[in-house]
């Protein structure tokens, strides 16, 4: 008997708010069994999720799926959608809890966004609520969570039994930059923050040039709350690429592009894996945009927002990277190595 057939037949179950996304897959994964000349053994699994007038959800799946190789795709945070967070948690939870307990051989969580991950140490009497994630989604009954580009890697040590891999969006992202614009050796990629160092180093490694960081040093009695920043780096009549892994409120990226145009920046672009854009997030970038401080911002669908917003938003770019999970999850399926050039 051969592995694949020892996972069983691939079944993308997509809960409501994956549902955009879980269609890109579905594309992908369609491509890459031409391309392979195999049969194309997976389906979107029929299932329902069910919304209660006191606020429960549950998940019904409505067909067999015993010894199935399922993989529950989810968007916590959608803005297309009126859900919570807590809800989209909850709907995840009951969609990989259902797959199991209509005996799947496997389960896995495809969550581009891992959330609460911003809570993954404490500073006080507080929830490491990232920890508790990882255990609800276990205890639900996934064996494997696939994410991306998440907010602390140290995360992964808080499952215990599933196994976490981490895609990351920076191969998607340098092709769109280079397809976009030219860089030259005046660009300069600046890290945000000391956390994004890594990041900004890594692509001006790959595309070959200079880098720089905005050392913030932040009041954390108040959130998101920046008491003084400071450069590290030259930006002087440079062209400007930020790049982070999210943009919630916008205010601090508003105030590090403020500091760099007053040090002498000539154009500043800027690039991220979740452009969650978050209370009033598109007002000031819009108001930026508009000021001459950003040229204009990146963001994958990761956050998937839509026709209407890149419509409406002439500023906002958006780089596909549903293919990265699709390739992905089809090599799970098939028993082949995803850490060369995926993870």
């Amino acid at each position: 008997m051969s592995y694949v057939e020892d996972r069983g037949f691939l079944g993308i179950l997509s809960c409501n708010s994956g549902h955009a996304f879980s269609e890109l897959v579905i594309n992908n994964l369609s491509s890459l069994y031409r391309k392979s000349g195999r049969d194309a053994r997976f389906r979107m699994i029929d299932s329902s999720e069910v919304h209660f007038a006191n606020g429960e959800i549950k998940t019904v799946i409505n067909e067999p799926i015993r010894g199935a190789d399922i993989y529950v795709i989810q968007l916590i945070d959608d803005p297309l959608s009126d859900t919570t967070v807590n809800d989209n948690l909850m709907a995840l939870g009951t969609a990989i809890n259902a797959a199991y307990n209509s005996d799947a051989n496997s389960v896995t969580a495809v969550i581009p966004q891992f959330p609460n991950s911003r809570q993954e140490r404490r500073k006080g009497r507080e929830s490491l609520t990232a920890c508790l994630v990882a255990s609800f989604l276990e205890m639900c009954g996934a064996n494997r969570v696939l994410t991306m580009d998440i907010h602390a890697e140290a995360i992964a040590g808080f499952f215990k039994k599933a196994k976490m891999d981490n895609l990351h969006a920076s191969s998607a992202i340098i092709d769109h930059l280079k397809k976009s614009r030219t860089l030259t050796y005046e660009t300069v990629f600046v890290a945000p923050d000391v956390g994004s160092a890594e990041t900004a180093r890594f692509y001006s490694r790959e595309l070959q040039t200079d880098m720089a960081i905005v050392i913030k040093e932040r009041d954390y009695s108040k959130p998101s709350t920046v008491i003084e920043t400071r450069l590290v780096g030259t930006v002087a009549g440079r062209d400007i690429i930020i790049i982070d892994d999210m943009i919630a409120t916008g205010g601090t990226l508003i105030a590090a592009c403020s500091k760099l145009k007053e040090l002498g920046a000539r154009r500043i672009d800027v690039a991220v894996t979740f452009p969650f854009f978050n209370s009033e997030a598109v007002n000031r970038i819009d108001a930026a945009v508009k000021a001459g401080v950003i040229n204009s911002v990146t963001g994958t669908n990761a956050v998937f927002r839509g026709d209407i917003f890149k419509g409406k938003y002439s500023w906002y770019h958006e780089v596909d990277v549903s293919s990265l999970f699709a390739e992905v999850i089809y090599r799970i399926n098939h028993m082949e190595s995803i850490s060369e050039n995926l993870l």
